[in-house]
């Protein structure tokens, strides 16, 4: 090639200089130079912009965003199956996060009535991973840490399973700034990890569950710690 002739033969460049060029001869230095015409500054930004677009996250890639859920708690009399209703702001019990991208399970009247189970909600790439919150009509007040579990249990057989197979489990008593107490509860199963927030307000028990399988949870512990800690009730009293 042309460009291989100009380097591999120096001689030949040093020869043109002592011969008088053709009027169709075009000199070699600037197809030599040629290269190296732009600008530094121009090369300087190019750099720049590159390295912006490889540095910068897309805006996908930013902090996990969430929708608040308002929970009724209604009774199975007065529940039609749909899982509650998020826009009634203003008969809301309680609330909690959830994360954008997951879907409501429907809870049938059944399972309402049997489990208490009022709402649900999962991740549609992995439904283990998964929120949901159960009530308990006549408590005025928490009884002692462990029989609460126990008693949660009861009428939740993943919970039994989870607790039968713990190979930790962690419970403690924290209140809110209105002195509203709660019981925190993280349990580390085989394959299964779960946190669990338990309080008393309006003459019932709640009972929010975060549960994810254990790669799960190791990838998305922040953003289900976050939902965990999102949840309290409304206008207790």
């Amino acid at each position: 090639m042309a460009s291989s002739t100009i380097f591999s033969s120096p001689s030949a460049i040093l020869s043109s200089t002592t011969t008088k060029p053709s009027s169709s001869f075009k000199p070699l230095l600037p197809i030599i130079q040629l290269p190296f015409k732009q600008p530094l500054t121009t090369l300087t930004a190019t750099v720049a912009i590159a390295t912006i677009l490889t540095t910068t996250p897309s805006p996908s890639l930013a902090a996990d965003s969430y929708q608040v859920y308002y929970g009724t708690a209604a009774s199975a009399a007065n529940y039609g199956g749909y899982g509650g209703n998020a826009s009634k702001k203003d008969s809301a019990e309680y609330v909690y996060d959830v994360p954008d991208g997951w879907k409501e399970r429907l809870v049938s009247k059944v399972e309402k009535g049997t489990n208490g189970t009022d709402s649900e909600f999962y991740n549609p790439k992995k439904r283990a991973e998964k929120e949901y919150l159960t009530f308990l009509s006549g408590f005025r007040q928490l009884a002692p840490k462990d029989a609460v579990l126990n008693n949660l249990a009861l009428s939740d057989v993943d919970l039994q399973d989870l607790i039968a197979s713990a190979e930790s489990l962690t419970s403690e008593e924290v209140k809110d700034g209105k002195g509203q107490v709660y019981y925190v509860y993280e349990i580390d199963g085989v394959g299964t990890h779960s946190l669990i927030s338990v309080t008393c307000a309006n003459n019932k028990l709640y009972a929010h569950f975060v549960n994810a399988p254990t790669p799960e949870w190791n990838r998305d512990k922040d953003m289900l710690k976050h939902v965990h800690e999102s949840f309290k009730t409304v206008g207790s009293n």
